[in-house]
C-alpha cells in the first residue's frame, strides 16, 4: 500500500522484442492485483509465444498472491519458456522461497531476452 493507504494500482502492458512477448508490469502485486497478473499473463500464454518475459522491475510490493502467479505461470509454461525480471523487492521473496530454483530470473529484459 502506498504511504496515504491505498493500493497501487496493478498496470501490465504488453510488447513484443522479435518474437518473445514481455509483459512490463509496474505497481504492487497483492491478493487484490494478482488475479489481474494471472490474467494477462493466461492471455499471453495462450498465444503461444516461444518465450514470455515477464517484467517485474517495476514492482515495488510482491507479495505471496504474486509467488503463486508464477508458480502456475511456470508450471504452464513449456520449459525455458517463462522467464523472470525481478527488482530487488520481487527477487528477495522469490529466493527465500526457493522459486529461484524453478524460474529463470534476469536483471533486465535484453538479458532475458537474449538468454539461450
Amino acid at each position: 500500500m502506498s504511504a496515504e493507504g491505498k493500493h497501487l494500482l496493478l498496470e501490465v502492458e504488453r510488447t513484443s522484442v522479435g518474437s518473445t512477448a514481455v509483459l512490463t508490469v509496474s505497481g504492487e502485486v497483492d491478493v487484490a492485483s494478482a488475479p489481474q497478473l494471472q490474467s494477462a499473463i493466461d492471455e499471453a500464454m495462450r498465444e503461444q509465444p516461444p518465450v514470455l518475459v515477464v517484467d517485474l522491475s517495476g514492482v515495488g510490493f510482491f507479495g505471496s498472491a504474486g509467488l503463486s502467479v508464477l508458480l502456475v505461470a511456470t508450471e504452464a509454461a513449456p520449459s525455458g519458456g517463462l522467464r523472470v525480471v525481478a527488482s530487488d523487492q520481487v527477487r528477495r521473496p522469490i529466493e527465500v522461497t526457493g522459486l529461484d530454483k524453478l524460474l529463470a530470473v534476469f536483471d533486465t529484459v535484453d538479458r532475458a531476452v537474449d538468454a539461450n
